[in-house]
């Protein structure tokens, strides 16, 4: 009897607690949670365009080469005299507007650069690298003197004679070093471009001493290479 009085309390408290918690009723089903929209991520990655590569143009020359090339070689010593050393051959040329002049490196340590105040007014000229070969198109009438920068003084010079040009008394004018400037009178002469100048003369002088009286022969050389001219006194 005390057993079940027992069991009886029991079960009224565990009704009277669930009473409490919930009064009975269902629990509520929690609410779905709502979905958070998507955040667009932020870049700070720049799009960087790469600049085409430059391309290298040549300059082009001042007028259309008209396909006539004219070769100037560069030689230490002319094949065709041993005594004549550091030399262009031809040293003279005569050419036309739009013909190509190519100096030529035959011999190593000579080039070609053209001569300030021997080359028309307002035309640009030319500067080779040494044992490099070189090209000009003529752009202008006039004349062009050019030079071996290594070997300038010892004489290696040269012209170029383009027929209805106006600077041949300016580029007379031009003074240079050492033997450079015998060389172009030489070379003015050959041209027929006579310069007036005075260049040095190399005199070879015998004396005759047959009585009664001395005769001295003076053999020079002047002008042209390999003139002579005879003196006697």
């Amino acid at each position: 009897m005390k057993r079940n009085v027992l069991m009886s309390a029991v079960a009224f408290a565990s009704l009277a607690t669930l009473a409490a918690c919930g009064g009975g009723q269902a629990p509520a089903e929690d609410a779905p949670a709502e979905e958070a929209a998507p955040v667009e991520e932020a870049t700070t990655e720049e799009v960087v365009e790469e600049a085409p590569a430059e391309e290298v143009v040549e300059a082009a020359p001042e007028v259309e080469a008209n396909g006539t090339v004219i070769e100037i070689n560069m030689y230490t010593k002319d094949p065709d005299d041993s005594s004549a050393l550091q030399v262009y051959k031809p040293r003279l040329v005569t050419a036309q507007v739009g013909d190509t002049i190519k100096f030529v490196a035959t011999n190593p340590t000579h080039q070609s650069s053209s001569i300030d105040g021997m080359i028309p007014e307002g035309v640009e000229g030319w500067e080779g690298k040494i044992n490099e070969e070189v090209s000009y198109v003529i752009p202008k009438a006039g004349v062009y003197g050019y030079k071996c920068v290594p070997h300038y003084a010892a004489g290696m010079v040269g012209l170029i004679v383009v027929e209805g040009g106006d600077n041949v008394e300016a580029a007379k004018a031009v003074s240079h070093p050492g033997l450079a400037g015998r060389e172009f009178g030489e070379i003015f002469e050959e041209a027929g471009l006579y310069t007036g100048r005075s260049y040095p003369i190399t005199r070879r002088a015998a004396w005759d001493a047959t009585p009664p009286f001395f005769v001295c022969r003076v053999e020079c050389v002047s002008g042209r290479r390999g003139q002579a001219c005879q003196f006697a006194l």
